[in-house]
C-alpha cells in the first residue's frame, strides 16, 4: 500500500527531510523509558531531563547524530549478588530527540539520578540575495552586434 506524502504539495520543494524527520520522531514515541521533561529555560534556551536513576556517568552517553540527540544508558549486570528480591532490573534504553536545525547542544550533566542536557536555539541569520537573471540578449544589443560585424566586414 503506498504511503501518502505530507509535503507532497510542488510549493513545499525541499522538504523531504522534514517528513525523515517526522517519521523518526514517530518511531521514537514508541518506548516511555526513562520518562523525560522539556522544559524552556529562557527565550533561546532549552532542557531536556531524564530520569535516569540508578545509572552512573559511565552508563551513560549522549551524542549528537545527522540532528538528532541520541541519549544511551547500559547498566552492566552484577553477576556476583545474591538477590533475595529483584525489583530493579538492570536495564539499557535508547531515546532520541529530533533537533530543528539552528538547536545546539550546550551541556549535560548528571545530578541526583536526573540528566539535564541544555540546548540553545540560535538564531538564524537574514541574508537577502540577488539573483541575477540571464537569458537571451535584447534587442538593441543584437542590432548593435550586427551592425558591429557588419562594419568589421567591411
Amino acid at each position: 500500500m503506498a504511503r501518502i506524502s505530507m509535503f507532497n504539495s510542488p510549493l513545499l520543494l525541499g522538504f523531504d527531510h522534514f517528513e525523515r524527520a517526522l517519521d523518526r520522531v514517530q518511531k521514537a514515541q514508541s518506548d516511555g523509558y526513562p520518562p523525560y521533561n522539556i522544559e524552556q529555560t529562557s527565550d533561546f534556551g532549552l532542557r531536556i531531563t531524564l530520569a535516569v536513576a540508578g545509572f552512573d556517568m559511565d552508563d551513560l552517553e549522549v551524542h549528537l547524530e545527522n540532528n538528532q540527540l541520541v541519549v544511551r544508558g547500559r547498566q552492566v549486570d552484577d553477576d556476583g549478588k545474591i538477590y533475595l528480591h529483584r525489583g530493579i532490573a538492570a536495564r539499557q534504553f535508547l531515546r532520541t530527540f529530533v533537533l530543528a536545525e539552528g538547536i545546539q547542544v550546550e551541556s549535560a550533566e548528571l545530578d541526583n539520578g536526573l540528566l539535564h542536557i541544555d540546548l540553545q536555539r540560535l538564531l538564524p541569520e537574514t541574508t537577502l540575495k540577488t539573483i541575477p537573471i540571464n537569458g537571451a540578449r535584447s534587442k538593441t544589443e543584437a542590432i548593435d552586434l550586427k551592425a558591429e560585424a557588419g562594419e568589421a566586414g567591411d
